[in-house]
């Protein structure tokens, strides 16, 4: 048997050796440990939000900052690191010790929206950093002016919670009283923000725990050596293969339906450009000026949404890692909806985030028809209910609904997921009404509301929610009403967002973003939006088409009309004759 010491002192002897076994080894490592990370997470956080919902992230980064692996967590969150570390090494340069932790949620320093709260803890090894543990946790509560605060409509950042610059959370390994007492003091749900915070901390140590067996195995200078070969593999991979994409110039605009203040439309446009030396510009200049609004996207979101976007349609070989970042430059002018100035809100973000993946993905449909799916739902939609109930103790939900993706170009698409920017999970209704004075009344799909085609979108959702308590403050956040999700090649959109209070004889239609009291016996609805079509609908399989049918999916009207497929009403298969009519007489018109 090999002695492991032996086996660690040839490798930190010959550190300008590389062994691919090694290579494969350590990158399988590394993943590991953040695999690990965001496990902790899960099993010890507090809230629904966390540890149902999983909108959460763990990462690691190098000695210098740099992003070298990522958990299968939320996509969103993970480019923003870069930028965030940048931060804290600037805020802290010299003055790291072990057994400190970093914390900040400013947008303007590196963060996202203030829920969403970093944890950064370097690694020290004989005396020396030489790595850092992140982890990132959407919040329940960070205080400001609304429950859960993500309130769209906030107009500055002030108005949106507690703001959090670099900070020490742990200084040499002692909790700081004051952060946790400021905390405490400014939040609603107190116990479960820092329960949630200590679950991220407690992630924090697995991954130090483990990066320090790591070096422990292999010595410092050749896990070091490592990492930068992972991250020059992962550049070298993806220049490799934007290199035989199509040079050109691809363009595409899509539209958030408004800023929710007022009804104009939010343009974003992108032009990418494949340059022949495999590298990406992707430049947002054309997207609508800051908005009133809390949909700004600082620019190290938009940076992070620009990168999951691309990411999505390389080779799923490509190690997640800041190598893949070199390759993609992104140019969004200041003062922009994509990087607005101080004190623009930005609670919201998110919701322009995934618009961002829509309008990336619609221009490299150009140029990758064969890999690019539809436009899915539009993004998560965030509900969120708070008061006090009648003993005076405080409650916030904070429901985050995600729907359906688009058709693809060689299957249907999916229903009932996350959005592909992210990793999240539909909150159960047990948990939420255990936890919540609310009762869910509806959760299932909506037929009819995926956009028709040869291979149709996923269908959208539907919860419906009536309150218990005497009284709550709703907020949501919600896209997709008036512009659509949109079909390639020919598919068609989904239907839009509906919000519904009261559904009945009295029912009141609400906009997509709003906030309102709710009395005792509130119903509110949420529809979702479906996933657009991809592909001429009348090209879609019958026998498809009336399994769709069958299963409740669609109706027999639907199947007529948006597919020229005969169902019989009785045994609900097609009606072949009826259906050779119908599609004959469309002739060369695909809409006739």
């Amino acid at each position: 048997m090999r002695d492991p010491e032996s086996t660690s002192r040839r490798a930190t002897a010959l550190p300008g050796r590389r062994d691919p076994i090694t290579f494969a080894v350590i990158k399988s490592a590394l993943d590991a440990i953040v695999d690990d990370m965001a496990y902790s997470v899960i099993r010890t956080a507090r809230s629904e939000i966390i540890k149902d919902v999983m909108d959460y992230s763990a990462a690691l980064c190098d000695a210098d900052g740099v992003l070298i692996a990522q958990a299968k967590t939320i996509a969103q969150h993970l480019g923003a690191v870069p930028d965030a570390m940048q931060s804290v090494r600037r805020e802290f340069r010299g003055d790291l010790h072990p057994g400190d932790v970093v914390m900040m949620n400013d947008p303007y320093e590196g963060g996202m929206h203030i829920p969403d709260v970093f944890l950064f803890m370097p690694v020290f090894v004989d005396g020396r950093i030489e790595a850092f543990t992140v982890v990132i946790g959407h919040q329940t509560d960070m205080g400001g002016r609304v429950p859960g605060s993500n309130a769209s409509d906030s107009t500055e950042i002030y108005q949106e919670g507690l703001r959090i610059p670099p900070v020490k959370f742990y200084e040499r390994g002692v909790p700081s009283r004051t952060m946790r007492r400021i905390i405490e003091k400014n939040v609603r749900v107190p116990d479960r923000v820092l329960g949630d915070l200590d679950a991220e901390y407690a992630a924090c140590k697995v991954g130090e725990r483990e990066l320090g067996r790591l070096f422990a195995r292999y010595g410092r200078d050749t896990v070091r050596a490592y990492m930068t070969d992972l991250l020059d593999y992962a550049e070298r991979v993806t220049r490799a293969e934007i290199a035989r994409w199509p040079q050109g110039t691809y363009r595409f605009t899509d539209y958030l339906d408004s800023d929710g203040l007022s009804d104009a439309p939010v343009p974003l446009t992108v032009a990418i450009t494949v340059h022949a030396d495999g590298h990406l510009t992707c430049d947002w200049t054309g997207s609508a000026p800051q908005v009133r609004a809390a949909l700004n996207s600082t620019l190290s979101f938009t940076k992070s949404c620009t990168y999951l976007s691309v990411r999505s349609v390389l080779r799923q070989d490509v190690p997640n890692n800041a190598g893949v970042f070199r390759c993609i430059d992104v140019v969004a002018p200041e003062g922009t909806v994509l990087n607005p100035r101080l004190p623009g809100a930005c609670a919201a973000r998110a919701l322009t985030g995934y618009r961002m993946l829509d309008v990336v993905l619609g221009a490299l449909a150009q140029a990758l028809p064969d890999r690019v799916p539809a436009a899915g739902e539009g993004g998560n939609t965030v509900l969120s209910i708070g008061g006090l109930t009648a003993a005076r103790k405080p409650f916030v939900l904070v429901d985050m609904i995600t729907g359906a993706w688009g058709g693809r170009p060689d299957r249907d698409g999916m229903e009932a997921v996350t959005n592909p920017s992210q990793n999240m999970s539909n909150a159960p209704v047990e948990v939420l009404e255990a936890q919540h004075p609310i009762r869910i009344d509806e959760y299932g799909f909506i037929p009819d509301s995926c956009g028709a085609g040869r291979w149709r979108g996923g269908l959208g959702l539907r919860r419906r929610y009536t309150l218990l308590n005497d009284e709550a403050t709703l907020q949501l956040r919600s896209d997709r009403m008036a512009f659509r999700p949109y079909g390639l090649a020919g598919g068609q959109p989904a239907r839009g967002t509906r919000n519904v209070l009261n559904p009945g004889p009295d029912e009141r239609d609400m906009p997509a973003k709003f906030a309102m009291v709710l009395r005792r016996g509130d119903v509110v609805q949420h529809d979702q939006p479906g996933g657009g079509g991809h592909g001429d609908p009348f090209a879609r399989d019958p026998a498809r088409v009336a399994a769709d049918v069958r299963d409740d999916k669609i109706t027999v009207d639907y199947a007529r009309r948006e597919h020229g497929v005969a169902i019989d009403p009785v045994t609900l298969d097609v009606d072949a004759d009826a259906t050779r009519a119908l599609r004959s007489a469309r002739g060369s018109d695909p809409r006739a």
